[in-house]
């Protein structure tokens, strides 16, 4: 499915890096957006499916320890995270208490409803930003500098995160070659004339994955997963450990139906 034989970025791997990209194909109007997610490879994350009750959503998230680090809901909305430098807290708001992201996904239907929960529910992240997305062609970067929140706005077909703030970019982590080598891919797929697909979607991701490397206390560490997932047709892909044998594929639309909690373990 996915081209990780191909990838641009390797040599020492930053632990927390990950790299998210939501993109519209403009030919079919098809909404695709794919996650790495780099962290340590001796945690045990897994896929937590929750069915729709009476007030809230049925919906799909990925992380460890009982805590979303990314996810999609049944109405269409997704998220996901990247760690930023650090930033001063906001008068008025708190860090992120218990399950923020399975909270969102099962309030929440559209990018405007998820950025008024957080107001709402008074969250500031100081070392991270998050990207909402939705089926309607929707999606956002929500950044807290400077003592306020930022909103950046996709600009054309497509928006990308890795870990620098865009709204503040002499913080750190900037430029970063990870969010250079999705950039200069989807400069690339733009002159192809021909529709765009999860494939190629998922091959501006894998520009940006990290190669497993051991820290100075001998822990390994690099792209603990990636996902990809077609929002239009609900269809989800995830590779653990960025081995294309190690691939789970569902269809959303008939997990979400089945109207049963589940929980998948990676591996």
């Amino acid at each position: 499915m996915l081209l990780f034989g191909a990838l641009l970025i390797a040599g020492i791997c930053r632990v927390t890096a990950c790299s998210i990209v939501y993109y519209i194909d403009t030919l079919t109007g098809k909404i695709y957006v794919a996650n790495n997610e780099d962290y340590y490879y001796d945690v045990k994350p897994y896929l937590q499916i929750e069915p729709a009750t009476r007030g809230s959503y049925a919906r799909l998230w990925y992380g460890w320890k009982d805590f979303a680090q990314g996810g999609i809901n049944d109405q269409g909305l997704f998220f996901d995270g990247a760690q930023t430098p650090d930033e001063p807290g906001i008068k008025g708001y708190h860090k992120p208490k218990g399950n923020l992201g399975d909270l969102i996904l099962s309030k929440c239907s559209t990018v405007e409803q998820a950025v008024a929960y957080l107001d709402t529910a008074r969250v500031a992240l100081t070392n991270g930003h998050l990207m909402f997305g939705d089926k309607r062609g929707h999606a956002v970067l929500v950044e807290w500098t400077g003592g306020k929140r930022n909103i950046i706005a996709m600009k054309g077909n497509s928006l990308l995160a890795t870990n620098f703030l865009v709204s503040d970019t002499i913080r750190g982590g900037y430029p970063c070659p990870r969010y250079n080598a999705m950039e200069a891919e989807i400069s690339r797929l733009r002159q192809r004339r021909d529709s765009i697909g999860l494939k190629q979607v998922g091959n501006i991701a894998a520009k940006a994955v990290q190669v497993p490397a051991r820290d100075e206390k001998g822990r390994e560490a690099g792209t603990l997963y990636s996902t990809f997932i077609d929002i239009t047709d609900m269809t989800f892909i995830l590779v653990y450990k960025l081995n294309n044998s190690h691939m789970t594929s569902l269809d959303l639309r008939q997990e979400f139906m089945a109207g049963k909690a589940r929980k998948i373990m990676m591996q």
